[in-house]
Formats: structure tokens, sequence, C-alpha cells
């Protein structure tokens, strides 16, 4: 495993939670890296994405205003902030990288597996 996901649990509605992604084995540091999610019998979708220096992201409108998406290159870590959280943000969280440059379209490489959010209203 290149990338882990961790961080998901069980929240309320209008509550947050905080995904970390982890790299091993290698280093991605100078990679575009991004968080996708499933929901259950829908198609996976990017929710947000960071360039390699952190100076660019991209929000998918449905997260605008409540996630925030970071990075720690020294660390190699990525982070999803999500605040005042929905039912419909349930879905199996995914990280992602590419060293290909940030882009909505950008094909991702490298993928973690999942971590389950589950937000109850």
């Amino acid at each position: 495993v290149q990338l882990q996901a961790s961080g998901g649990g069980s929240v309320q509605a209008g509550g947050s939670l905080r995904l970390s992604c982890a790299a091993s084995g290698r280093t991605f540091s100078r990679y575009t890296k991004g968080w996708f999610r499933q929901a259950p019998g829908k198609e996976s979708e990017l929710v947000a994405a960071v360039g390699w220096s952190g100076s660019s992201a991209y929000y998918a409108d449905s997260v605008k205003g409540r996630f925030t998406i970071s990075r720690d290159n020294a660390k190699d870590m990525v982070y999803l902030q999500m605040n005042s959280l929905k039912p419909e943000d349930t879905a199996v969280y995914y990280c992602a990288a590419t060293p290909r440059a940030l882009s909505v379209a950008t094909r991702y490489d490298v993928w973690g597996r999942g971590t389950l959010v589950t937000v109850s209203s």
C-alpha cells in the first residue's frame, strides 16, 4: 500500500472530521494529491485536490466553503478538513496522487485504501 487514508468515522450532521493520508514506500511530496469519495450506488467524485506546492487547490461545488484540503510535504501527508458535514457527504473517501499538474480532469495513478465517513441526520 502506497497511500493510506485515515480519520473517517460516524458524526452527526453539522459536525466535523479531519481525514489524513500518509504515504509509504516512496515519496509523493511533488505529486498533485486529491481526495475522492464514492457513495453507495454512485460514481466516484473528486472532492478536492491540491497542487504539489500547496498554492493551488480545487474543490467540488458540493463541498466549497465546508471542506479544506492541505498538505505537509515534509511529512508527505495530505489532509481534508471537513466541517458542517451533511448526510449526503456519507461515502468512502480515498486519497490519490498524480505526477500531473492540478486539473479537474487529471488522471490519478496512485490510490490508497479508503476510509468510511458516515453522517447521520
